[in-house]
């Protein structure tokens, strides 16, 4: 890079001297002037045009870049300009910490899959005890409900009708007791029974009448407390056991929401870690760069000083993710890559044809085409001088070109305008006075100021639209202290053909 901005500097030096020797061979001795170099006004063809410097480039490339995350290290470089095949081995980086990270990742990998497996097999328990659970609840709920009907349509009515039996006995047996001891009192009368016989009836009567008051206190118990009791007694015993099934449902429910959530996140933190590893696997492979497709092996550091590449691509050299290596031309079309300057960019256009002139194929011109201009200026040349604004440009060469390579310096000319039978001057003797520009003409009272119209220039000729006439005779170097005045004074128009005010 430095070699070449050297070539650039004696090539702008060489220019300015050769100028210099043209300007002094058009001076044909002293004038009125003094020893001032002056310059004759010419008429004839002039070229407009805005030269540059840039680098040959193949049209379509195939783009190798390091797909390897962060910076990585190049062990193996294949060497520059080989003919490749798809397939084939053109860088190899050391991939030594990625596989030491890959067996880090496998434990990890290997401790993330026996989480999963046992998340997943604790769902399965979980789920079979929460349907064990929801069984033994809904068999408890429906016993409990049965209890209540049973009691209802079975127990109650059976204990009423017991009760009511035994009031029924108890009455028959008081009834019976009466009649013996009617009997009794007879036969005691007459004298055939004794007073305890008497007495014995007496006491059996009585013990009837006290079994029949508690056969209707037991039925009076039944209906109005034992009943109520025990009715509500079931009727609890139900919604307890409807209760303990909602609460065995919503346990069951909450167990398997949390035991799914535990093996989805157990699945997930097993699937992120196999993709860690997978990637680990691809960055392995990637360190291993091969050819996508046939091609000659193009160091993108050639000639490609805009990227800021200075250091050449070599072994051992580190670089980082997506950082461009290696171009693969796909095709023997070649094109110039040149950098417009700003103040030429209003010049330039797209389908403008240009002279291409190769530094290693000196005696041959190539024709090409303006094909595109970047939309904004290069960001690289910005950084480097934040004054300096330039365009990328790519010139299509057109014909044949298999004598170019990708990288060789070039020259490119883009013909901006050929006009055929123009009056023009050198553009470093015209300066502009408030805006206007003005030449200073040497006449019979020395040099006189002269407004004139100009057009394009070519950065060495300027286009005299009017003002000038060929022949006459300007000053090549006017006095710099006349431009920096805001305003033009008088100025002297002797010439014909001088433009009007």
């Amino acid at each position: 890079m430095k070699a070449k901005h050297k070539q650039v500097g004696v090539g702008v030096v060489l220019g300015v001297a050769a100028l210099w020797v043209v300007a002094l061979g058009m001076n044909r001795g002293e004038s009125e002037s003094g020893a001032l170099p002056t310059f004759e006004v010419r008429q004839g063809p002039l070229t407009i045009s805005v030269t540059e410097s840039g680098t040959i480039q193949s049209r379509e490339r195939v783009v190798v870049r390091s797909e390897v995350e962060g910076r990585t290290t190049i062990l193996w470089l294949i060497e520059e300009g080989v003919n490749v095949q798809e397939g084939d081995l053109l860088v190899e980086l050391d991939a030594s910490a990625l596989e030491e990270s890959k067996v880090d990742q496998q434990i990890r990998v290997m401790n993330s899959e026996a989480a999963y497996i046992r998340a997943r097999e604790q769902l399965e328990i979980v789920k079979n005890q929460a349907e064990a659970d929801i069984s033994q609840a809904e068999l408890d709920y429906r016993f409990a409900q049965l209890n209540h009907t049973k009691y209802i349509e079975g127990e109650y009515p059976q204990e009423l009708q017991r009760a009511e039996a035994d009031i029924n006995l108890a009455n028959e047996e008081l009834q019976r007791a009466n009649d013996k001891l009617s009997w009794s009192r007879r036969l005691a009368d007459e004298g055939y029974l004794t007073r305890m016989e008497l007495q014995a009836d007496e006491l059996a009567a009585r013990r009837s009448a006290i079994d029949l008051e508690l056969a209707e206190g037991k039925l009076e118990l039944l209906r109005k407390y034992t009943h109520e009791q025990r009715l509500e007694e079931l009727k609890s015993e139900v919604d307890q056991k409807r209760m303990a099934l909602a609460r065995v449902r919503l346990r069951a429910s909450a167990d398997i929401v949390q035991a799914e959530a535990d093996y989805r996140a157990k699945k997930s933190e097993y699937e992120r870690q196999e993709d860690r590893l997978q990637r680990i696997v691809n960055q392995i492979a990637k360190c291993r760069i091969k050819a996508p497709a046939d091609g000659m092996v193009v160091y993108t550091t050639t000639g490609q000083g805009r990227r800021g590449a200075d250091e050449p691509l070599r072994e051992g050299q580190e670089v980082r993710e997506r950082q461009e290596l290696i171009y693969l031309p796909t095709a023997a079309a070649m094109m110039a890559e040149v950098r417009i300057h700003e103040s030429s960019l209003r010049k330039v256009a797209e389908d403008m044809t240009a002279r291409i002139h190769v530094d290693a194929v000196p005696d041959r011109e190539f024709r090409g085409r303006v094909r595109r201009i970047a939309l904004l200026p290069d960001a690289q040349h910005g950084w480097l001088n934040p004054d300096l604004k330039v365009y990328q440009t790519d010139v299509y060469i057109e014909g044949e070109a298999g004598a170019l390579r990708p990288g060789m310096n070039c020259r490119a000319e883009i013909i901006i305008d050929e006009l055929d039978d123009v009056t023009y001057v050198p553009l470093q003797s015209v300066v502009r006075i408030g805006g206007t520009p003005v030449v200073y003409v040497v006449g019979s009272r020395g040099p006189q100021q002269r407004v004139i119209e100009v057009g394009l220039d070519n950065n060495r000729m300027i286009h005299i639209v009017s003002g000038l006439n060929p022949g006459e005779r300007i000053l090549l170097n006017p006095p710099l202290e006349a431009s920096r005045r805001p305003e033009p004074p008088a100025l002297h128009r002797d010439a014909p053909g001088a433009a009007g005010g």
